[in-house]
């Protein structure tokens, strides 16, 4: 028996009808085009289908799309929809990243941290980073993006 759901996506009101068993990752891929959260391993370890959820972190591929109701969801699509923000701007100024598979999730991350909190601690930007893992870059350039955007202020 499909659920009819209406959230926002970066700003955009959306309404569509879901099984109740559907993942909001699964939703946001492959029934909207969103391909920013990537299925990683699919059991909320990885971090790669992070999602903003009213400001918050989630793995996208633990939350069903019903939970979705109601709520404003953002992906990277829509934390740079005007440009990049600074937080962005660091991470690319850093080489923060190689391949790209966790960026989505990290930036999410970060993004919350320095709403949350602007000027963090290295210890609490590495706890922030918990659950993003990255096989690349060793994390070294994306705590050094992280601070400079903190140091600047704004994300």
């Amino acid at each position: 028996m499909r659920h009819a759901i209406s959230f926002r996506l970066n700003g955009e009101a959306r309404t569509l009808d879901v099984e109740p068993w559907e993942v909001l990752l699964d939703v946001l891929r492959e029934r909207l085009g969103i391909k920013s959260p990537k299925v990683g391993c699919e059991m909320g370890e990885c971090g790669a289908c992070t999602v903003l959820l009213d400001g918050r972190t989630v793995r996208s591929c633990l939350v069903l799309a019903v939970e979705a109701d109601g709520h404003e969801i953002v992906t990277v699509e829509g934390l740079g929809a005007e440009g990049l923000t600074a937080l962005q701007s660091a991470f690319l100024k850093h080489h923060s990243f190689q391949c790209g598979f966790c960026a989505p999730g990290v930036v999410l991350s970060a993004a919350e941290l320095l709403a949350r909190n602007p000027h963090p601690s290295e210890w609490e930007t590495r706890m922030a980073l918990t659950g993003n893992l990255c096989r690349c870059t060793g994390y070294l350039p994306i705590l050094d993006g992280i601070r400079e955007a903190a140091e600047g202020g704004d994300q």
